[in-house]
């Protein structure tokens, strides 16, 4: 249903810097790295880079005052191991490494693409070979002018592989607890939601949603938060009702997992073996009370079980369905 049938102002354009967006058209809000951490993070990679160096040096120092080489021999040599150590030590981590090098995984840093992929060779390549001059040949002036002036923190060696560098390790300890609560008058619709049709990223991606999207302009939010939700309705069960908003949906969707996840932690805790301690005395039954209806007064009824059941509750009805959210057709 399209968002005039539904009677509502069609959403506006959205401004400003375009989000991350997945391969599977699923806009994504990630926390780019800041020019600290990746300044700490190069100077950690400078030091072992340059620890490797002057191990070479000194290797072909005693090469060639013993005169176990050539004196040229030991230059050549020292100046390929440099250039290898220099252009193979990014190269290699960020490939091998999925993107962190020893200086970007103590700082919780990682290189991936715009696309958020892992890096290959051509990214490493282009960054390396652009961060020798942007990096080492102005002292890093224009890497840090470069990234200050990006809306994505990208230097140049980024905006030409294609890449950016985001902080995957948040301050502040272990993230605290978030309980997402069903929407107001939907909540009969959230007990028979069946999201195992969600993995665990995009369930990931729900809560991040949901947890960031208040920090974001609202019609980068709007337009974030309708993607999403049309991404990955046709994975949820029963589909999202009309008059349902799209915000809706994913806090309900989010309800529903931690729903599941809290009956996986009860059933799993029912079947743990039954403490074989000694068990506590009995305490003698007290007589049952009764509530008169009549007379407000506590009657005590020691045969008394209690009224007989009745006819089980229906379930609570949905709210009227006016329009709104729907899963593409």
């Amino acid at each position: 249903m399209s968002v005039e049938q539904q009677g509502r102002a069609p959403m506006p354009p959205a401004t400003g810097p375009a989000p991350w967006v997945t391969p599977d058209a699923v806009a994504l809000d990630l926390a780019t790295a800041t020019v600290g951490s990746r300044g700490i993070a190069y100077i950690i990679d400078l030091a072992i880079i340059m620890s490797g160096l002057l191990l070479i040096a000194l290797a072909e120092l005693i090469l060639g005052v013993t005169g176990f080489v050539p004196g040229w021999f030991g230059l050549a040599l020292l100046l390929l191991l440099g250039f290898t150590l220099q252009f193979g030590y990014p190269i290699g981590f960020e490939v091998l490494m999925r993107g962190r090098t020893p200086g970007k995984a103590a700082m919780g840093l990682r290189v991936v693409t715009v696309e958020g992929l892992p890096v290959g060779i051509r990214h490493a390549t282009i960054r390396a070979v652009i961060g020798l001059l942007e990096l080492l040949g102005t002292f890093g002036i224009i890497a840090v002018v470069s990234s200050l002036s990006n809306a994505r923190g990208q230097r140049l060696g980024d905006l030409a592989a294609g890449t950016v560098v985001l902080r995957e390790r948040r301050s502040g300890g272990q993230p605290s607890a978030i309980t997402f609560a069903p929407p107001r008058g939907w909540e009969s619709y959230v007990e028979r939601l069946d999201v195992s049709g969600l993995g665990t990223q995009e369930r990931a991606a729900v809560r991040d949603t949901l947890r960031r999207m208040h920090d974001l302009p609202t019609d980068v939010r709007a337009r974030i938060v309708g993607e999403l939700a049309e991404t990955l309705a046709p994975r949820v069960t029963p589909p999202p009702p009309e008059g349902m908003t799209a915000e809706e949906w994913l806090r309900s969707v989010a309800a529903a997992v931690q729903r599941g996840t809290a009956e996986s932690q009860r059933r799993v805790g029912a079947a743990r073996p039954a403490h074989t301690g000694a068990a506590p005395p009995l305490r003698p039954p007290s007589p049952q009370r009764h509530l008169d209806p009549d007379s407000g007064a506590n009657a005590e009824l020691p045969g008394y079980r209690g009224p007989a059941p009745g006819p089980p509750a229906e379930p609570p009805a949905d709210p009227p369905r006016t329009g709104g959210f729907a899963p593409p057709g």
